[in-house]
C-alpha cells in the first residue's frame, strides 16, 4: 500500500524533531501538494499537536481526498 506521513508544521519546528519517515509539507503550502497526494493510498497527518494537522486534513478532504487521518503528535507517527 502507497503510504505517506506528512508533517505540516514549520521547517523549523520539523527539524527540531521529527519522525523519520515523515515528510514536511508545512501546511501553509500543503495545498500545492494536492495532485501528488492523489496517488496515495493512505494520508496520515501529523503536527505539534494535531490542531494543524486537522485543518490539512480537513483542506484535503475538501479537495476530495477521503483516505486522510489525523494521528495528532508527531510523536504518534509509526515508522516501519
Amino acid at each position: 500500500m502507497k503510504e505517506i506521513i506528512i508533517d505540516v508544521r514549520t521547517p523549523e519546528e520539523f527539524k527540531s524533531g521529527n519522525a523519520s519517515c515523515s515528510v514536511n509539507y508545512p501546511l501553509n503550502e500543503l495545498s500545492t501538494k494536492i495532485e501528488e497526494l492523489k496517488q496515495y493510498e493512505s494520508i496520515k497527518i501529523v503536527c505539534r499537536s494535531g490542531a494543524r494537522a486537522g485543518t490539512a486534513q480537513m483542506m484535503l478532504m475538501d479537495a476530495g481526498i477521503t483516505n486522510v487521518q489525523n494521528l495528532g503528535p508527531w510523536q504518534m507517527a509509526k515508522c516501519d
